[in-house]
């Protein structure tokens, strides 16, 4: 088995996804002889966890749900516990492409930070209404504050090298969007910097996401309240140790 240092940790938080994880883990595992993969079961109430192992992860099982930021964070201190220099998060619905996740993790050549963009030349994936108007706003807003230009900074697509898998674990909320949207603006304030690589989502295999006008409505409020209180967060820094871990 490859060694921690040289391998990379695919976390994939999942939540009631059974139908979908196991799918997930086989392609991961058969992309890269070097991907680790380590599913974060999110207090589910289906077979998630026994599917997932079975596929052939590693499972962290957490006692109830505490969304995406709460089983990110699980996954980094993992990443960082078990000596990865870097990580990135797939998701378990089948939407991420596992032949992309070397070009995301290429983009850590050049930052600590590395996005998988849905909007891009790459793809067809399209939103619309509030919802776009949303992502236009906020990715304006925090090409601002990361000083690069991003399309996308809601996509939870993207990778994290050793500086950025110790802010991860310094500070990672589990607020609504906070896994997106605070992590990268506190993240930017700490220091770390950020790109962004064009990549093509999939249609998810089982289940819906929630759309229609009134939820999207919805997310452009929620989306820009967020945003705000990102925007107020005190910085916080890796401590040095974790930095040179």
């Amino acid at each position: 088995m490859t060694h921690a240092q040289d391998a990379v940790l695919v976390i994939v938080p999942a939540w009631n996804e059974a139908r979908n994880v196991g799918n997930t883990v086989r392609e991961i595992l058969t992309s890269d002889p070097r991907y680790h993969v380590t599913v974060v079961d999110d207090g589910s109430v289906d077979d998630t966890a026994a599917v997932a192992r079975e596929a052939g992860a590693t499972v962290l099982t957490l006692p109830f749900n505490l969304g995406v930021g709460g089983a990110m964070r699980t996954g980094f201190t993992y990443a960082q516990r078990k000596g990865y220099r870097r990580a990135i998060q797939v998701d378990a619905d089948g939407q991420h492409n596992p032949a992309d996740i070397a070009q995301v993790l290429a983009g850590l050549d050049k930052a600590d930070i590395s996005i998988g963009a849905r909007f891009s030349d790459v793809g067809d994936y399209k939103v619309r209404g509030p919802r776009r108007w949303a992502m236009i706003m906020l990715a304006a807003i925090v090409s601002r504050v990361a000083k690069t230009r991003l399309t996308d900074v809601t996509s939870g697509f993207r990778a994290a090298n050793e500086r950025a898998i110790a802010q991860y674990v310094s500070y990672y909320p589990t607020e609504y969007l906070g896994d997106t949207l605070d992590s990268l603006v506190v993240a930017c304030h700490a220091g770390l910097t950020v790109t962004q690589i064009p990549v093509a989502m999939r249609p998810r295999v089982h289940g819906e996401p929630s759309q229609g006008a009134l939820g999207s409505t919805v997310y452009l409020a929620r989306s820009l309240f967020a945003l705000g209180l990102a925007l107020l967060r005190h910085p916080r820094r890796p401590k040095r140790s974790e930095e040179s871990r």
